[in-house]
């Protein structure tokens, strides 16, 4: 069995083949190499996880030895695509738009291989939009869609429901520019697949009908083209995968750094983390059926989780930044925390309170107890005492129980950072500034 066979059934094992225009696509990838495609618009200057099944959809496609190509919304991404939206668009402007694409750009090239037999392409759909005018467009591609068919599509059809939104005519249109987008790849690359989440399949379907009705148009024969969505990716308990209190998670390290990236997926609940071992990883079915009988027997050793996190934190960071996060995590309880790096430091506790002070006031040694009450970890000088004598106050996660304890230089980490921790899991994070 080859590995375009296996490919197939590998994405119904995990879970991640949602719908297919045509089932046929099971033999066809057995015996053709094909090319095939998903967009990303350029919402932000960075993809984030909700993007990674797509991406890692595409490289399993490349691993099988097929084609992907990567769709940037230079053209999409002026107008917003409606689907799963609940209302308009903040429409960008062109700096901004230019930003965004080359941040994804980036992102993406860090996922698909450019070189080889089998290489990826990233390209931009504003390059075969520029050049094509309103009334063209009308007249050659929007007389191959009726409204009744386009109204009858989920992503519109629930904005028109809408009262207090609805849906302009602009992202209304949207439709028609992603179906083109599979035309012109067809004629251009002999893409034959489009590939997206499930909020995709009427712009889906819409361009695998287009690519048909075109092909009658000029007087050829219409390719097999394909369809195939992913399911959109949630949590167990029905909040947004991706997201936390603090914001997103994303894949430019200058967005999300690589500890808190990691952090994230060794904190996933049991509930989700068997679904995103075989979404998101490269494990054999072995490995993650090995993994989920771990979860099932041993839930407290977190192997899974361990798992989930070191996998894709090396796949979107590389294995320096997920050693560096590892040890980061390690050091978390621990007094190896003096052996952090100043970037590795300020990363853990990014979101940790913080108190600036100068390294004058080091030079005759800072009372703890002081310290405490100024950080706001004891409420008063006698509370901090008391803590301080029931074993509860720790520096650099090293124990301090005598209250007459004075902070130095020496206790420094990276010559600039000391954690005061008081408990298990209140920290606080003091830098001194250089004179």
């Amino acid at each position: 069995m080859n590995a375009s066979t296996n490919l197939y059934e590998d994405l119904r094992w995990r879970g991640i083949l949602h719908q297919v225009t045509d089932e046929s696509l099971s033999n066809e990838l057995t015996a053709d190499h094909f090319t095939l495609y998903a967009g990303f618009d350029p919402t932000s200057d960075s993809l984030h996880v909700g993007s990674l099944l797509p991406l890692l959809t595409l490289r399993r496609f490349q691993l099988a030895g097929h084609s992907p190509i990567a769709v940037v919304g230079g053209a999409t991404g002026m107008i917003g695509d409606p689907s799963g939206k609940t209302a308009e668009r903040q429409l960008l402007t062109p700096d901004i738009l230019g930003k965004n694409l080359a941040g994804i750009t980036a992102v993406i090239a860090r996922f698909l291989d450019q070189k080889g037999p089998n290489a990826a392409s990233i390209v931009n759909n504003a390059d075969w939009f520029e050049g094509v005018s309103y009334i063209d467009f009308l007249r050659d591609t929007g007389k191959h869609f009726t409204v009744n068919h386009m109204i009858a599509k989920e992503s519109v059809r629930a904005r028109l429901e809408d009262r207090e939104h609805g849906i302009s005519y602009t992202e209304f249109s949207y439709m028609l520019l992603q179906a083109y987008d599979f035309y012109v790849l067809n004629l251009r690359h002999a893409c034959r697949l489009q590939i997206g989440g499930s909020d995709q399949w009427g712009n889906i379907t819409a361009g695998c009908e287009l690519i048909r009705r075109m092909a009658a148009a000029e007087n050829r024969e219409a390719p097999r083209v394909f369809g195939l969505t992913h399911p959109l990716v949630t949590k167990a308990d029905g909040t947004k995968f991706g997201k936390t209190e603090s914001g997103t998670i994303w894949l430019d390290p200058r967005r999300t750094h690589p500890y808190q990236f990691y952090q994230y997926f060794i904190q996933t609940p049991d509930a989700d983390a068997a679904k995103l071992l075989r979404y998101f990883t490269f494990l054999s079915h072995e490995e993650i059926a090995a993994l989920e009988t771990s979860l099932a027997k041993e839930p407290e050793k977190r192997a899974a989780q361990t798992a989930l996190a070191q996998e894709l934190t090396k796949l979107v960071h590389g294995e320096a930044e997920l050693e560096r996060a590892e040890k980061a995590s390690k050091a978390l309880f621990g007094t190896e925390i003096r052996d952090l790096d100043a970037k590795t430091l300020l990363e853990v506790f990014s979101e940790a309170p913080a108190t600036k002070k100068s390294q004058a006031e080091l030079s005759a040694g800072i009372p703890i107890v002081d310290l405490l009450v100024e950080t706001g970890l004891c409420k008063s000088k006698g509370a901090a005492r008391t803590d301080l004598q029931a074993g509860a106050i720790y520096v650099n996660n090293e124990r301090v129980a005598d209250v007459a304890a004075k902070l130095d230089p020496a206790r420094l980490i990276g010559g600039a950072y000391v954690v005061l921790r008081r408990g298990k899991k209140t920290y606080h994070l003091v830098s001194f500034a250089k004179l």
